[in-house]
């Protein structure tokens, strides 16, 4: 799922274009939109995409681009399916706002009111913690996305031992991207409405505006829907990947859909909570998922997301910024193979949704940037190109930086005990286990069903392993060994991120 605008790029050779049309074709202010969609496409080794316009309550727009799945015929069009992944959050905000516009909680209620039992490391952050604060990334924790991604845990059990999660910041001081607190927010949902968020959200949003197409689990595909499958690059080559089941943290991210159904959403974000003359939600609740709540620094952000931008802001499921003297509500969203953006130009009544196949990749803005410019009747700019320019160094530097580690690899080291002595269950309060084990004369490690590898010795103590999951990474495991001569803990490290402590059990 998406962070502000942390990314992690995938590209490969395309396929040709292969799309379908929507009815309307293509309204005046996109002539040439398609040509150009297109091309940004195949720059960006994108396998497929959709797109849709809404302008003035009606669908002007909706167009699907390249495959479902590379090397394979079937087309995209605009009823495909795809993970809509962060983008979802706007959905558990709006969750929320029913229940506010109906009286059943305030934004300023303490989460304890709702979830006696829920905890965070600082007993005084736990106490006064409210709801805006779950939808605001204000919380202070770090992220502890590991406590579901690729993990089989429940909801109730991620959010037992978001206790254990230690802060970054203090409460309310700094913005910090946090899923688990969006995982509390719907489960305040189920608390008070006595409903499931999953038929919270299905009942009060979907149904409302007629999207029946959208689920909130990868369980209500069948056979023969029509849905994308996700792209990575692996090894240097483009392949499709497995869908992933996110339903342990559904109202953060699990949303899948298609761009006619997100058109509809679309409408009634720009009709503030009403869809063809009946409420959803009131203007007020609307409003104050529009408004600025927490402050997000603009360095490091203009270059690639937000390039014409004097300010960033988060509202409740929504990131604000300006565009050309205009206010910009948007939020994107990526899951494994998948990325998406959904966003509203409130003053011009026109609102753009991206959905893509492709893990990591950053068309969905540039193309926004196009289609806005082309309502507002600003002059043409080629933001794709601009972008991926900027984009391919990082990329450089990131190749640069996984060559150095290969150098700094200490060559014709041993570990100090046989491997068989590394073996066992190692624990840690907040991420629960990694198990080693032996296998064909190998170590063997596995952290959750998603982070299952074989692991090669890399030099003294370490080891390295290699799995898909977290974006193709390659994870050390480093080894201590007491004074006794047994190991006894490991540190557990991901590429760019921190290291994690376990502890080995008792026999």
């Amino acid at each position: 799922m998406r962070s502000g605008k942390f990314v992690s790029f995938f590209g490969s050779v395309i396929l040709a274009c292969l799309f379908t049309t929507f009815a309307v074709g293509q309204a005046a202010p996109l002539a040439g939109f398609d040509t150009y969609a297109e091309k940004a496409r195949v720059d960006w080794e994108v396998p497929g995409m959709a797109i849709a316009v809404v302008k003035d309550d009606k669908i002007v727009y909706a167009k699907g681009f390249g495959v479902k799945k590379l090397g394979e015929a079937a087309p995209i069009d605009d009823k495909t399916l795809f993970a809509i992944g962060s983008s979802s959050k706007a959905f558990t905000a709006a969750t929320l706002a029913i229940l506010v516009d109906e009286g059943k909680l305030k934004w300023d209620d303490r989460v304890s009111k709702y979830l006696p039992d829920f905890e965070v490391y600082d007993p005084y952050v736990t106490r006064e913690l409210t709801i805006r604060d779950l939808l605001t990334h204000r919380s202070g924790l770090e992220r502890g996305d590991f406590l579901w991604y690729g993990t089989d845990n429940s909801r109730a059990e991620i959010l037992r031992r978001t206790r254990f999660i230690k802060p970054t910041w203090s409460l309310r001081s700094n913005f910090g991207y946090q899923n688990l607190m969006y995982l509390a927010a719907g489960m305040v949902v189920e608390k008070v409405s006595g409903k499931t968020w999953d038929q919270f959200v299905a009942e009060r949003v979907f149904a409302p505006l007629g999207i029946s197409a959208t689920s909130t689990s990868i369980k209500a595909f069948k056979p023969g829907d029509n849905v994308s499958m996700p792209h990575a690059k692996i090894d240097d080559k483009v392949a499709s990947i497995p869908w992933r089941n996110i339903d342990n943290i559904a109202p953060a991210g699990s949303i899948n859909s298609n761009v006619l159904d997100m058109a509809q959403w679309i409408r009634l974000q720009l009709a503030q909570g009403t869809f063809d003359g009946k409420k959803v939600f009131g203007p007020a609740v609307a409003r104050e998922m529009h408004m600025g709540q927490t402050v997000i620094r603009l360095e490091g952000q203009q270059g690639l997301g937000y390039p014409e931008a004097h300010f960033l802001n988060y509202g409740m499921g929504w990131f604000l910024s300006d565009y050309k003297g205009r206010k910009l509500v948007e939020h994107g969203g990526a899951i494994d193979g998948m990325r998406a953006e959904v966003a509203l130009i409130p003053e011009e009544k026109l609102g753009v949704v991206i959905l893509t196949n492709m893990n990591g990749s950053l068309i969905s803005m540039p193309l926004l940037y196009r289609i806005i410019d082309s309502y507002i009747g600003a002059t043409q700019k080629d933001y794709s190109a601009e972008t991926l320019a900027k984009f391919k160094p990082l990329l450089a530097a990131g190749a640069a930086a996984e060559k150095k580690a290969e150098t700094d690899r200490v060559a014709n080291t041993k570990p100090t005990l046989e491997l068989a002595s590394y073996v066992g269950t190692y624990n840690n309060d907040l991420y629960g286990e990694v198990k080693i084990t032996m296998e064909s004369g190998n170590l063997k490690m596995a952290f959750g069903p998603a982070f299952v590898s074989t692991l090669e010795h890399w030099n003294y103590d370490t080891f390295r392993g290699s799995f898909f999951a977290a974006g193709n990474s390659k994870p050390t495991l480093t080894f201590s060994v007491n004074a006794q001569g047994k190991a006894d803990s490991l540190l557990l490290g991901l590429p760019g991120m921190a290291q994690y402590p376990f502890k080995k059990a008792a026999n």
